[in-house]
């Protein structure tokens, strides 16, 4: 078979435009209503997508006049979600700076089995000072240490969803045996972060290791991706930046001995679709005219480390911001965004429009036809293995995508028709990896 799309859909309350929960159409208290999201996971499901996507953060996010805000746990959004599907993936967001690997590890591994094996966990090490301060901590520890506490916290999780061989359980009636004590054995990490003796208590799940995934672009979120990640959510808004991270992840895959096939990257997308082009564009105006520009400066002033009045509607960005270097929370959002206002020249309230839509991901704006097009020009490009599909609005905009893209990128042999697996490694063509021998968890705990 010919190489195929990869699309997962990024779910988001009334969707992610920040306005779109002032449309008529919107349910403002959806956030927190399981029915809804139930309902989008079915239809994700219809549409053959490889999995739904749940971002999260622990920590308030934002000004809550400015849209719905708090957020269920995605992690218990899941197993609801499990319920009342069968096939499609289901990924949550969790933080490696936040939490301990035994929990995280076993929450995962618990998903995995309730969903018979779709589960896949979004790593983040989680930006920003304001969640610091939820855990007992004054600031956010550095980025770099964020990463190297990430990559340890993933082996220790990787030794724990290994610490029962698969064929531990034997379930022996007649003599009484549940499992063999030496087939689930504690995997005795000490490391610089963590000290976690093991075993998981939970039997190793259907997938082994839920997939994982990994989100960020600076370049120690790269060395994390390219390490363990099997599919990766980046923000590239033009197909040049897109095919450069693309060849650059995969080179990064390949050099530490894994098949740059095997990490699937995939850019976000919000699709903002009509009938006709003036019909798109009408709906990207009325969103447009129902942000709160203050509000969104508030925010853009946080990210950019300004102060509000630093940045006045209609003027562009000032000449003199912070580098890269400077940064210790989401270094890669800081560039794109800054790099986007600079090379089209945006005031802060047009920068604010752009934004308004995705925080930084490439919105397009067109017909089914055209949005088709805009996917297979990258994925036939080297720029992606697939996309992030962000709608805009919700449940419409996911409604609109299964029903009048996906097929068209089916009749054109670029996304699939039927599920051919039943796991989310199956989905994206990967392998369940082998469990560790315990004499081999032993030598290297």
């Amino acid at each position: 078979m010919s190489r195929q799309l990869h699309l997962n859909a990024f779910l988001m309350s009334t969707g992610h435009h920040e306005a779109s929960w002032r449309l008529p159409e919107s349910d403002p208290y959806a956030n927190v209503k399981i029915e809804h999201y139930q309902e989008l996971a079915r239809t994700a499901e219809r549409g053959k997508f490889d999995s739904i996507f749940f971002a999260d953060s622990p920590v308030l996010w934002g000004t809550v006049g400015r849209r719905p805000a708090g957020a269920l746990d995605p992690t218990v959004l899941l197993t609801a979600l499990a319920v009342v599907t069968s096939r499609i993936g289901l990924i949550a967001t969790a933080s490696t700076t936040y939490n301990d690997p035994f929990n995280l590890a076993r929450r995962f591994a618990s998903i995995d089995h309730v969903s018979g094996g779709r589960a896949g966990w979004n790593v983040v090490t989680t930006a920003g000072p304001e969640a610091a301060r939820n855990f007992n901590l004054t600031d956010q520890p550095a980025h770099a240490e964020r990463y190297e506490r990430a990559a340890e916290f993933l082996e220790v999780a990787y030794k724990l969803w290994d610490s029962w061989q698969d064929d531990a359980t034997v379930a022996d009636k007649a003599s009484g045996v549940w499992a063999v004590d030496e087939r689930v054995v504690p995997i005795d990490h000490v490391g610089r972060h963590f000290q976690v003796r093991g075993p998981l208590n939970l039997p190793r799940s259907p997938q082994g290791h839920p997939l994982i995934v990994q989100a960020g672009s600076s370049e120690d979120g790269k060395g994390l991706a390219a390490r363990y990640a099997e599919a990766v959510f980046t923000a590239q808004q033009t197909l040049e930046d897109a095919q450069d991270f693309y060849r650059d992840l995969k080179a990064r895959t390949a050099a530490l001995g894994r098949d740059p096939s095997s990490v699937k990257i995939l850019p976000g997308i919000v699709p903002v679709i009509g009938s006709t082009v003036a019909e798109a564009e009408a709906l990207e105006r009325q969103l447009d005219e129902l942000i709160r520009p203050e509000y969104a400066r508030l925010q853009l002033a946080k990210t950019l480390r300004v102060a509000p009045e630093e940045l006045p509607f209609d003027q562009q960005l000032p000449a003199e911001l912070p580098d890269e270097d400077e940064i210790e929370g989401a270094k890669s959002r800081y560039t794109l965004i800054v790099t986007l206002a600079r090379r089209e020249r945006l005031t802060v309230r047009e920068l604010i429009g752009r934004l308004g839509g995705g925080r930084g991901h490439r919105t397009f704006t067109g017909t089914p036809e055209q949005v088709a097009d805009a996917i297979q020009h990258w994925f036939e490009a080297d720029a992606a293995d697939g996309f992030n599909i962000m709608p805009p609005v919700l449940p419409s905009g996911l409604t609109t995508f299964v029903d009048e893209v996906i097929p068209i990128l089916q009749a054109r042999g670029l996304f699939r028709t039927e599920y051919t697996g039943t796991t989310l490694r199956d989905h994206y063509g990967l392998p369940r990896p082998a469990g560790r021998a315990p004499q081999l968890q032993e030598a290297t705990g």
